[in-house]
């Protein structure tokens, strides 16, 4: 199989989020058969209307569908939010999950991994989004997870992952969400 593409969301819109950093350390431990691109467009999508949920949607929500559509897995770092999954996350899967062709998430293989300065990182996030995702079908990686609380202590102030531990669980995760692709493709 060729090199597989997986498409990065981060949940949060902060500048120098931790969330976001996460996702910038995945790519420099991918040990290579991946191609991760960072999505950089939460933060365009419209609110999710079923209005505007037709063949011809806001340019934002084709972009997103359609890079949803051509990745091979998805991987989401999610902030923790009241105990919840951030409101623009939510937004980007509900709207990744109507088009009106049919939802881009079904089988869609995602992995979840969430950074926060609280002594529970995003567990409770975390667990969310995976309720989520399970009731839409995706085939959701399960281990390992990846809670990184305190994440203020584990990156510098550059945003640059200085925590070993968690640099070998997002190895794992990369490929424990390969593993979890290339059996799907069988």
């Amino acid at each position: 199989m060729t090199e597989l593409k997986i498409l990065a969301i981060s949940g949060s819109l902060r500048d120098g989020s931790h969330n976001t950093a996460l996702l910038h350390a995945a790519r420099k431990v991918n040990s290579g058969g991946m191609h991760i691109e960072l999505y950089r467009g939460l933060g365009e999508l419209p609110l999710y209307r079923q209005d505007l949920d037709t063949t011809s949607p806001p340019e934002p929500v084709a972009d997103l569908r359609r890079r949803v559509a051509e990745a091979d897995g998805l991987l989401i770092a999610t902030p923790e939010h009241n105990a919840s999954v951030p409101a623009a996350l939510k937004n980007a899967i509900d709207w990744a999950s109507t088009p009106p062709a049919g939802s881009l998430l079904p089988g869609k293989p995602i992995a979840i991994a969430g950074a926060s300065p609280g002594a529970f990182g995003s567990v409770r996030a975390q667990q969310s989004l995976r309720q989520i995702l399970a009731s839409i079908g995706s085939d959701v990686v399960v281990k390992p997870e990846v809670t990184v609380f305190r994440s203020h202590e584990r990156f510098d102030n550059e945003g640059t992952l200085t925590d070993d531990f968690t640099a070998s669980l997002l190895v794992e995760l990369l490929s424990a969400l390969s593993a979890t692709i290339r059996a799907g493709a069988r």
